[in-house]
């Protein structure tokens, strides 16, 4: 019997990477003196790969990110009127109103009634914090838990929080590689519900889709009767 569902954040309640498309984007026509969109890519998911130990997922290593790549891919040529410019950027991303996708109000909403939600979310704790309070979804969960990575130590954190087994769980995000694979190499049950666009750090196929404890949903709408099959009486 299934008795904690954890719920994705980013890119399964709410949108989140499209923004951060739309904002390289506009990186890569602030600095296209200095380099081809392609190889502009290519420098910013390295130095998002180097820097992510240092700064931790979020929109504000995200624009360090930015501002270092500007500064490299210019060889610090880089006007100071350009810098400000990511800058500003960056607080727009963090500024953004929080959009859910289509669905989730009333599935979360429905599920809330027989079971208890829990959103587990990686990222920048303010931003994050933010985030979750402006979806309006926190009155309908048990628990918010913001953390810095989703592994096993972190999944076996929140499972003795709220008193669970690993097979007691149910998992639902976008991300394989943080919300599938985790849960289910510790023995709990995940359904992957794919965003339309994933960002490079988190590219990872889906596991067998034969496997007992993995379910692939096309939308969050899906998951009520998913659920339902999970905690049904014998």
């Amino acid at each position: 019997m299934i008795s904690l569902i954890g719920l994705d954040g980013d890119d399964t309640l709410w949108h989140s990477e499209s923004h951060f498309v739309t904002t390289e984007e506009s990186l890569a026509a602030l600095l296209a003196p200095y380099a081809n969109g392609h190889d502009l890519r290519a420098r910013m998911i390295e130095a998002e790969r180097r820097n992510l130990r240092l700064f931790g997922y979020g929109v504000k290593g995200f624009t360090l990110s930015m501002i270092e790549t500007a500064i490299e891919v210019s060889d610090a040529a880089v006007p100071a009127s350009v810098i400000q410019d990511i800058i500003e950027h960056g607080k727009a991303l963090l500024d953004h109103p929080v959009e859910l996708l289509d669905g989730v109000e009333e599935v979360v909403g429905e599920l809330a009634h027989e079971h208890r939600l829990v959103i587990i979310t990686k990222g920048d704790l303010f931003h994050q914090e933010a985030k979750v309070a402006s979806s309006g979804l926190s009155e309908l969960v048990a628990g918010v838990e913001i953390v810095a990575e989703k592994d096993h130590a972190t999944y076996e954190r929140v499972l003795d929080r709220y008193g669970v087994r690993p097979d007691e769980m149910l998992m639902v995000g976008n991300s394989v590689k943080s919300d599938i694979l985790p849960v289910i190499e510790l023995g709990g049950y995940a359904a992957h519900i794919p965003y339309h666009v994933t960002w490079e750090l988190e590219k990872m196929e889906p596991p067998d889709l034969e496997h007992p404890r993995f379910w692939a949903l096309g939308s969050i709408a899906e998951l009520p009767d998913l659920v339902a099959s999970l905690t049904a009486t014998p």
